[in-house]
């Protein structure tokens, strides 16, 4: 089994190259020799002042794929980073990486269930190290009421994490949570009421936090809120640091996310925690280029003396239906103390071996693999048992549903099962996922094989052909741009295809991805809830 999200491991060449560049100066040009109105007078040129060697290219996106407000820490030698996962489960992916651009999937903060007070739109964790713990701020959505701040802790940083309930929760929303302590070294947290949501103002606001992140305490301060034209109707997203005599905040302003999306990078800086807070009035400091589109909601963070923004972005080729992607874009301190990314802009994206990002599971183990995720309202009963993946089916419209993240525009995803085991009544097969009401699939089932979709949770029907004999079914999708999808069967293991409708006309999945999120591929079951599909096989290949 080669997982793509359990091998971010090919690009390590930037590191060595890192290592080196920072060993190398500039040196000063050989002494020369000039006439002069004196021809006794040997003038001889001051040497150069040596120049920081020029960082190498960083292999962006470091985390390919849906990994949007990524934030990161450094634990001894290793970084930690998670992600929002909104209504996927599960909940917070956790990674790891030595160097901050080859990154592997070792957990999550909440693998099984959500935290109990919390039931959706699982977004913006932060992962924090203080006193030998660590600390994962996030945001979610209150059970019977609105979005709230929580915190979770774990004595290592891969876990098990210990849910401790959430910590604010405003009638408009609370979100984005960054712990802090200010120059006196007491903790605070920091948060963005959601205004937005109800077309009022953003404040970002301060508040004493205990030791136990149990509680906040003492009353809020507001540091600043949007004020500027470019900020629009929102700021957000805040990621403190101190460097020299101030604490900065990096923070995101405008649109987040979907095709309109307008998102950008500010900065603020105060003396003090409380203020008064100065924003920059070169801000924005991260806008989009002919590459990204809307960076923004990042974790500030240093490697080999080197500051480094990671936060996500949408590629322009795949834009919504990949998703926001990891980002890392290298900044520094001019002059004045302020933080600038060169260009203004993040780095152009690398060429990377797409093959590293290629899936493979054979369900030869005894454990669901770590990059298979479901949607967060309705999660799957799984078993991986003699080299199958079992799949209980549901009733719902969608069905019981597993997907993998897609990372390019263009791929081919198949899986493999016997058609000739499926119970009366169940369908089964491989699908695009954008969530539980919109999906495309090709399913085998009561003697046919149907392509269908569900689109805003109303199903039709786009082709079906009578089910081949025998016990091998391969099905195909092939993504063409990010929306267009082909699909096939194959009754021989893959050696002929044959296309569904049999015209093999692309349909339109633009519809797919949802406001916040990428588009998934996977399998899914639907029919009674007590029956069993068994898949052989699962392949993602990217082209």
């Amino acid at each position: 089994m080669n997982n793509l999200l359990s091998s971010f491991s090919q690009k390590t060449g930037w590191l060595a190259a890192l290592g080196v560049s920072v060993l190398i100066g500039c040196q000063p040009p050989a002494t020369t020799t000039q006439p002069a109105e004196n021809p006794t007078t040997v003038v001889t040129p001051e040497p150069a002042t040596p120049v920081a060697p020029a960082a190498p290219p960083i292999p962006n996106p470091v985390l390919p794929g849906d990994f949007p407000d990524p934030s990161v820490a450094k634990v001894g030698s290793t970084y930690w980073a998670t992600a929002t996962s909104s209504n996927w489960g599960p909940v917070f992916p956790l990674l790891k990486s030595d160097n901050l651009t080859d990154w592997k999937i070792v957990g999550h903060v909440f693998p099984e269930l959500p935290p109990s007070w919390a039931d959706y739109y699982f977004w913006a964790p932060e992962i924090n190290q203080d006193n030998g713990k660590t600390y994962v701020y996030y945001s979610a959505h209150k059970k019977g009421g609105n979005l709230a701040v929580g915190v979770a802790s774990a004595d290592r940083p891969e876990g098990p994490y210990r849910d401790h309930g959430f910590l604010v929760g405003q009638p408009a929303g609370s979100i984005d949570g960054f712990p802090m302590r200010d120059e006196k070294g007491q903790l605070y947290l920091i948060w963005k009421e959601d205004g937005n949501s109800v077309k009022e103002p953003t404040p970002i606001w301060a508040q004493r936090l205990n030791e136990e992140r149990t509680a906040l305490t003492g009353e809020k301060t507001e540091l600043f809120r949007n004020t500027a034209p470019w900020e629009g109707n929102l700021v957000e997203g805040v990621a403190m640091v101190r460097h020299n005599d101030y604490f900065y905040a990096f923070y995101a302003a405008n649109g987040c996310c979907g095709s309109g999306c307008t998102y950008a990078t500010g900065v603020a800086r105060a003396k003090s925690l409380l203020g008064p807070w100065e924003k920059y009035e070169k801000n924005p400091i991260l806008a989009p280029n002919e590459t990204w589109k809307c960076p923004g909601h990042g974790t500030v963070v240093q490697h080999d003396n080197r500051w480094y923004f990671l936060h996500h972005a949408y590629d322009r080729e795949g834009f919504q239906n990949v998703g926001r992607q990891g980002v890392l874009s290298e900044f520094t301190w001019n002059a004045d103390g302020w933080p600038e990314f060169t260009g203004g802009s993040t780095p152009a994206a690398q060429t990377a071996n797409l093959e590293q990002y290629d899936v493979t599971d054979e369900f030869d183990g005894t454990a669901l693999g770590l990059a298979w995720q479901w949607p967060i309202t309705a999660k799957p009963k799984v078993g991986v048992k003699d080299g199958k993946l079992q799949l209980t089916a549901r009733s719902e419209a969608a069905g019981a549903m597993l997907g993998q993240t897609t990372y390019t525009t263009n791929y081919t995803a198949t899986t493999q099962f016997d058609p000739t085991t499926l119970p009366a009544g169940v369908q089964a097969g491989l699908t695009t996922i954008g969530n539980v009401e919109n999906t495309l699939a090709l399913t085998a089932g009561g003697g046919k094989l149907r392509l269908w979709q569900l689109k805003k949770g109303k199903r039709e029907n786009l082709g079906e052909t009578a089910m081949p004999k025998g016990k091998n079914l391969t099905l195909r999708v092939q993504a063409e741009g990010g929306t267009k999808y082909r699909f096939a069967y194959s009754p021989d293991g893959g050696q002929t295809w044959q296309n569904v409708p049999a015209s093999g006309d692309a349909i339109d999945g633009s519809f797919l991805p949802p406001w916040d999120l990428g588009v998934r591929v996977g399998v899914l079951a639907q029919g009674s809830n007590s029956a069993t599909v068994a898949f052989d096989r699962f392949t993602l290949d990217n082209q």
